[in-house]
């Protein structure tokens, strides 16, 4: 490859066997050169295919020396030899061959790497499911039942945070099952749970840790933390049974025997008024506890912040207007009771007992609670109420420690009674003087079924209601003094 360049392609060959291919050495004018394999191909014509460029130092590969190119043309004539006629086409199928297997290379790689993806992802679920039952719990409780308020201002979650329900737990579910993987608790080792609570007779309460714990499992479930829910055919009948509903109202007569057995009850005086107000005005216990005095303008947001509001529902007395206004309510909508000269005579005798209370700084003010809690820091316990009545309806044998000596003294003929039948039998007394259903409905703040008629009737009646709750306060009047009341309201008969 030293000769000179010239006017044209200066072509070197070296001789070779005949038949096959030779090496040919290419000196362009411009003094480029270059190695080329030259042989028949399958056509008859002859073919040069390119080896490389020439260099002194050649690698072989790209550039090659002249000793190099020779090592390279011996390897194309044993090819060649071999049958491979079109060398061309030959090495053009060799890299095609070597894209596909370099693709096929990458696609194995990339579905190794996928597998591998999954089989963490697979790996860290089974880590997830490990979880005990006492995580997924504490995981449903923050997410699921943790109290707050929703894009719409309705309360999502459970009033208490759940709290009674983590109390059930760590009292029937966490001893036997708390450490164990949720994954490894079967419907047998609920049931043991179930049945345990059932042979004690607290039947409720196992219809409540039933629908807690199918809760629970759901929220697992939707998470796939578990693959089935070991609950699902599982009912109250195989629980504490299926639930009755409480139908006990107070007839007029046991509403009269009440009012002459309540002074040797020795109740408290509030619980006394407590009990006609509930009777007057139809509200929940929760509502009546939360009561507080309107004119003193204390803030909603102020009343939750105290001990013990989380469990009632605060409204506001206001006795010129004759209103008790509840800002919200278990339905999650604002009501105002119309307070009956009835109710009003209660509540002041109810305004008559209010405390002061002396702050840190020294600074007193009036207790803006209707029913405050024994250190006056907020109201009394919705339960507080309910022991006070139920420890009067008892067996002189079965009082318990501490608790009234006076287990009989309110005993009624119709058996055992409630704070809530209180409400129930308010609803009653106005259906049996004629008030319309609808009315009731809307005094006792009750949710209309049909969605229809929630979306599109909006009115609330008040003047109805009013009138109604007029004619409740004059027939408690009549019952109780057992003398027909002087009154220019007309009672509603249903034709």
């Amino acid at each position: 490859m030293q000769a000179r360049p010239k006017a044209e392609d200066a072509w070197l060959i070296e001789s070779g066997a005949r038949g096959d291919g030779v090496l040919v050495g290419r000196i362009s004018p411009a003094g480029a050169r270059s190695f080329y394999y030259r042989y028949t191909g399958s056509t008859g014509q002859r073919v040069r295919l390119p080896i490389g460029g020439f260099d002194p130092k050649g690698d072989g590969n790209v550039t090659f020396t002249v000793a190099q190119a020779r090592d390279k043309a011996r390897d194309l004539t044993a090819l060649y030899r071999a049958g491979t006629r079109d060398l061309r086409e030959h090495f053009v199928q060799q890299r095609r061959d070597a894209e596909l297997a370099d693709a096929d290379a990458r696609r194995a790689a990339e579905t190794a790497r996928r597998e591998a993806e999954e089989r963490e992802v697979a790996a860290a679920l089974q880590r997830e499911r490990r979880i005990s039952v006492r995580a997924l719990f504490d995981r449903w409780v923050k997410v699921e039942l943790q109290a707050r308020v929703g894009a719409d201002g309705k309360r999502i979650g459970r009033k208490d945070g759940g709290k009674y329900t983590s109390e059930q737990f760590g009292r029937y579910v966490f001893p036997a099952l708390g450490d164990r993987a949720i994954t490894d608790v079967a419907k047998a080792d609920l049931m043991v749970i179930l049945d345990g609570v059932k042979a004690a007779g607290k039947l409720r309460t196992a219809n409540v840790l039933l629908a807690d714990l199918k809760q629970m499992f759901r929220f697992a479930q939707a998470r796939e933390v578990v693959e089935r829910n070991p609950l699902d055919t599982v009912t109250k009948r195989d629980a504490g049974g299926t639930d009755t509903l409480r139908e006990r109202v107070l007839t007029v007569d046991e509403i009269a025997a009440l009012a002459k057995l309540m002074p040797a009850a020795r109740l408290n005086p509030r619980t006394n008024a407590a009990i006609w107000l509930l009777l007057a005005t139809g509200a929940r216990v929760g509502e009546l506890m939360g009561a507080s005095w309107a004119v003193d303008r204390v803030s909603t947001k102020v009343l939750s912040e105290a001990p013990g509001a989380a469990d009632v529902k605060i409204g506001f007395v206001d006795l010129d207007a004759a209103t008790w206004h509840l800002p919200t309510t278990k339905n999650e909508r604002e009501h105002t009771i119309h307070l009956s000269d009835f109710a009003i005579a209660q509540l002041e005798t109810l305004r008559a007992l209010r405390e002061v209370r002396t702050d840190v700084d020294g600074s007193t003010h009036q207790v803006p609670w209707v029913f405050p809690n024994s250190s006056l820091t907020g109201p009394v316990c919705v339960k507080s109420f309910g022991k006070q009545l139920s420890d009067r309806q008892r067996e002189p044998e079965k009082r318990m420690k501490r608790r009234s000596k006076n287990t009989a003294s309110l005993r009624l003929a119709g058996g055992r009674w409630t704070a809530h039948d209180l409400r129930r039998t308010a609803g009653t007394l106005m259906a049996s003087m004629g008030i319309s259903g609808d009315v009731i409905d809307e005094c006792l703040n009750h949710v209309i079924e049909s969605r229809v008629r929630r979306t599109y009737i909006r009115d609330r009646r008040p003047a109805e209601q009013a009138t109604a709750f007029d004619a409740l306060g004059l027939r408690l009047d009549e019952i109780i003094s057992g003398e027909k009341a002087a009154t220019n309201v007309v009672e509603l008969r249903a034709a």
